[in-house]
């Protein structure tokens, strides 16, 4: 078992005299004081607990010497961190993009990132229309938003997380603006004039135009995809 945040108490108690029920008693209860102190000291209210390796079972099921194991969500940590860095590189002429990145959850968004469960995959876009050009702009010196960010990431948090660039169809009532419908087809993009190329093969000198580039169509989204391992 892995996750971000999480702390694994080892439950010592005296026995002499005890009864193995009265064992598996106390070490449910110390269990339980531990785990209170813990959340009362700021540890999320999210987590998944193992009691001698059964998720989920309470700590009263417990045989001795256990242990009870709780798996803490850390949530606010990688997301706060993954919002921060798609800020520092976004374009900063209007700072309105900087503040559209939105978090997904189970299909919905979220706000308050301590409530997202451990083992949740959380999806950080960003809502504007524009959001593709930003992306995969071919300007000189332009650098991918999402890709760049993924790497940065990976090398704070790839331990504890997957973490993933992903082009994705967002259904609608996430967000009034998502998705966005095209109103005109995208440019079309010439086909590379050698035989490696099916177009050219085809016979066409343009490249056929993917379905979330013709007008009509909603676009999809660059995003960060994020998993704990």
């Amino acid at each position: 078992m892995a996750g971000f945040g999480f702390f694994e108490r080892d439950l010592r108690l005296a026995t002499a005299g005890l009864e193995p029920e009265q064992i598996n008693a106390e070490l449910a209860k110390f269990a339980r004081a531990e785990l209170a102190k813990a959340l009362s000291a700021g540890a999320s209210p999210q987590f998944e607990r193992f009691v001698n390796g059964r998720a989920g079972a309470v700590e009263e099921s417990v045989i001795a010497p256990g242990p009870i194991l709780y798996v803490f969500s850390n949530w606010p940590l990688i997301i706060n961190a993954a919002v921060a860095e798609l800020q520092r590189r976004s374009p900063r002429r209007s700072g309105r993009f900087a503040s559209s990145f939105i978090v997904i959850s189970s299909g919905a968004l979220v706000t308050n990132y301590s409530e997202i469960p451990p083992q949740a995959e959380v999806i950080i876009t960003n809502f504007q229309p524009y959001i593709r050009k930003i992306e995969g702009g071919k300007r000189i010196g332009q650098k991918r938003v999402f890709d760049s960010s993924r790497r940065s990431l990976a090398s704070r948090f790839g331990a504890v997380f997957r973490i993933e660039s992903r082009w994705l169809d967002i259904r609608s009532g996430v967000h009034p603006a998502i998705p966005y419908i095209l109103r005109g087809n995208g440019p079309q993009v010439t086909a590379k004039q050698d035989r490696r190329s099916s177009a050219f093969r085809a016979g066409r000198q343009f490249l056929a135009r993917r379905a979330d580039r013709q007008a009509g169509q909603p676009i999809t989204y660059p995003s960060i995809v994020i998993n704990a391992l």
